[in-house]
């Protein structure tokens, strides 16, 4: 049997953990809510601070900064979204990224009234919609997605038709890590006469993803994640260059206009993805997602999925020999094609379980009502760290 130790032996993409900010713990299993540091972020944190804002100080938005969302936009784009220049742009949170992209979508479709979601998708992602919908009058059609996989292309087909303005769907379920096959269902909604807006947080960076390619409208996604931006860093949105002549975002800012200097007295949006930037682009929380860029670049995207689908499949095969015999339940499909880069494991004791792990130096998340997920940053994850971890948490359980 190949033992952890053999794997993290053969691994091609061993060599990176050294990259990152070590940290005394025993294994780090949340790297799909919060990526780990790397050791040159730090350092370049405080060059620009000593040499960028401390030096050029207000002169370095015209020698740089004002380009910076769309810039990083087609770095994102072009290393983990098969997407081609001036189709992604930085800034904001996630929720106003998914605010602006849904409102775009709802009023390029003019006459079309329905806003189509699931019942398991992010909370954000339902919190959002249902705003939106009372704020424009629109009706929300539900999916009632099966928790333990996610939503299917004939679902979308049979709540879709002639008043389907957008629809909103998770590439990977949050909890149970479900992967949606986004040309199909994309391609059902188009025949419907909608558009779709994809939330990418869970898989951009572990997945790859080709968005062009899918034909997809819009997307949202977080860096905090995989991308390794740290807490708050800035979410990035896509738009299709199809759309950039008639989708128009609600949130005019001065940095989308055309000429945000020329100070004028009314709003005209400036030409492509900049529109959908509104204010002062966050500079700062950019930089932590440009060294990790380079590292996913350096690493490959297929790589990267070849490691997390061993990684995944390593702590299934754990949890069918330890911990599957003492009540746990895998709540994550087994199918590498349909599986993200997580797995979440069911039981009843998880909640105060997951909270006396992370006394332990153990760190994986809790979703409620009694998954554990076990989030596995390719990068910077060993099969070691792994299982050192899931023994604990067999040792734990009667």
């Amino acid at each position: 049997m190949t033992t952890a130790a053999d794997r993290d032996a053969a691994d091609p993409l061993a060599h990176f953990r050294d990259r990152f900010v070590p940290a005394d713990i025993v294994a780090y299993l949340d790297g799909n809510s919060l990526g780990r540091p790397l050791r040159v972020t730090r350092d370049n944190l405080v060059r620009f601070v000593d040499d960028v804002w401390g030096e050029r100080l207000i002169r370095a938005w015209d020698e740089g900064w004002m380009q910076t969302p769309t810039e990083l936009g087609d770095t994102i784009g072009r290393v983990t979204l098969g997407a081609a220049p001036g189709q992604t742009t930085v800034g904001d949170s996630t929720t106003v990224m998914l605010y602006k992209l849904v409102r775009a979508a709802l009023e390029a479709r003019p006459g079309r009234t329905e806003i189509v979601l699931d019942t398991q998708n992010f909370p954000t992602d339902r919190y959002v919609l249902e705003g939106i919908a009372a704020e424009r009058g629109a009706t929300l059609r539900w999916i009632d997605a099966d928790p333990g996989s996610g939503v299917t292309a004939d679902q979308v087909a049979a709540v879709v038709g002639p008043g389907t303005a957008v629809v909103v769907l998770s590439h990977i379920a949050y909890r149970s890590g479900y992967l949606a096959d986004v040309p199909a269902i994309t391609e059902v909604v188009h025949a419907a006469g909608g558009l779709v807006v994809w939330d990418v947080c869970h898989s951009v960076g572990v997945v790859p993803l080709q968005l062009d390619a899918w034909n997809v409208d819009l997307a949202v996604g977080c860096t905090y994640k995989y991308l390794n931006g740290g807490p708050g860093a800035p979410a990035f949105a896509y738009v299709a260059a199809a759309l950039h002549g008639t989708a128009r975002q609600p949130i005019q800012g001065w940095m989308g206009a055309a000429d945000p200097f020329a100070m004028g007295p009314a709003y005209h949006p400036a030409a492509g993805i900049r529109q959908f930037v509104s204010g002062t682009p966050p500079v700062v929380g950019m930089l932590p997602m440009r060294d990790m860029l380079a590292l996913v670049d350096e690493a490959g995207i297929d790589a990267i999925r070849a490691k997390s689908t061993a990684l995944t499949e390593f702590v299934l095969d754990f949890a069918d020999e330890h911990l599957v015999g003492k009540g746990v339940r895998i709540a994550t499909p087994r199918d590498a094609e349909r599986r993200g880069g997580h797995v979440t494991l069911d039981h009843p004791s998880f909640r105060d379980l997951v909270q006396q792990l992370w006394k332990r130096g153990v760190i994986p998340d809790f979703r409620p009502p009694d998954g554990m997920r076990i989030g596995l940053s390719p990068l910077s994850t060993s099969f070691t760290e792994v299982e050192r971890a899931l023994r604990i948490v067999a040792d734990a359980l009667p």
